[in-house]
């Protein structure tokens, strides 16, 4: 028997509705999961950093390839180097996609070395992508201060090292600077957030800073052409990758004294290559991280963020993937003597002697 046309299109309508009811996943118009919804971005850190400048060149690009196109805003939730952020991922946002945390480098060195405040497992966090692979650090003072040579920062005595918090990166790096460099007694000023910093700095609240060179770049490129800065050493990330602008400035590394001073250098480098990870909550679904995953890959691929980056930054991108980012978190180097010596000084007691 021939079936109508009227009866044929009824007849077709049905069969698909009870398809689509035993196979959802396969329905012919599926509303995305996250059209009309809105994803919150918690950056760990203060308005107006770097990781701050980072998360708004890459979110209307990861917004495009989220299908649905959510909403996305910032929160900041500023507090122990970024970890406040990250525990409140781990144990109290909803695993659901809609909070996303953005986190500095601190967020590996916490477990790590079992800094105060990291109440999360490395392990258990999903790992999206990082806007950059590491950048190298300087370590430098105000021209004012009348250190323009290394003997004469050695010869000063409780040398004022501004930083954010204990346990920051910043505050870290300013330690590892003194440490390796033989200052006597630093004393490092802390509470700052990182634009204010610059200003201590010129006003003479402090002598000197540790700081990525990029950021001291893009933030004070009028003093550095005025040569207000004296630069003593650097930090490469990765070893050997030197900022073009500091390419003649000496490596850490050659102020060591031994292996273990070597691989303390070496261990805060591998902290800092994935410079700013973003992170989904343990237990999040997997067909939302592997959602989340490829518009963060195919956001880092869009020419319009590199150009929205390197507007805000004054580079470009050197973004990881959530699987690279995963695979540095689990070959973190992790040997008990170098740990130790990062630990004291990442700590605010006195520097360990060398």
């Amino acid at each position: 028997m021939r079936l109508k046309p009227n009866l044929l299109a009824a007849w077709a309508l049905a069969a698909a509705t009870g398809w689509a009811g035993l196979f959802p996943g396969h329905a012919f118009s599926q509303t995305p999961y996250f059209q009309g919804k809105t994803i919150t971005v918690v950056r760990g850190g203060s308005p107006g950093g770097t990781g701050d400048m980072q998360a708004k060149a890459l979110i209307p690009y990861l917004k495009k390839y989220i299908p649905g196109e959510p909403h996305i805003i910032i929160e900041n939730m500023p507090g122990a180097a970024g970890r406040k952020a990250a525990n409140y991922i781990y144990a109290s946002a909803k695993p659901d996609g809609l909070r996303i945390a953005a986190v500095g480098a601190g967020l590996v060195a916490g477990p790590i070395l079992g800094l105060a405040g990291a109440k999360y497992d490395l392990a258990k966090l999903i790992y999206l992508g990082s806007t950059e692979s590491g950048d190298p650090y300087i370590f430098l003072s105000r021209k004012e201060a009348g250190f323009d040579s290394i003997e004469k920062l050695r010869a000063a005595s409780g040398l004022r090292i501004g930083a954010q918090a204990v346990g920051h990166p910043i505050y870290v790096s300013g330690r590892i600077f003194a440490y390796l460099l033989g200052i006597k007694e630093p004393r490092l000023v802390v509470g700052y957030g990182g634009p204010e910093l610059d200003l201590a700095l010129a006003q003479g609240e402090v002598d000197a800073r540790a700081n990525s060179a990029d950021t001291v770049v893009r933030r004070n490129r009028e003093a550095l052409e005025k040569g207000l800065f004296h630069i003593h050493a650097t930090i490469t990330i990765p070893k050997g990758k030197f900022h073009p602008r500091f390419a003649n400035v000496p490596e850490l590394d050659s102020f060591a004294k031994n292996e273990n001073e070597r691989r303390l250098v070496n261990l805060y480098r591998t902290f800092l290559y994935p410079r700013w990870p973003y992170l989904l909550p343990p237990g999040t679904p997997g067909e939302i991280v592997k959602t989340l995953r490829a518009a963060m890959a195919r956001a880092f691929q869009d020419a319009e963020f590199h150009r929205e980056f390197k507007k805000l930054m004054a580079g470009d991108p050197t973004p990881l993937t959530g699987e690279e980012v995963e695979a540095a978190i689990r070959e973190l180097p992790r040997e008990p003597e170098v740990v130790g010596l990062y630990k004291k000084i990442a700590d605010q007691g006195p520097l360990p002697p060398r």
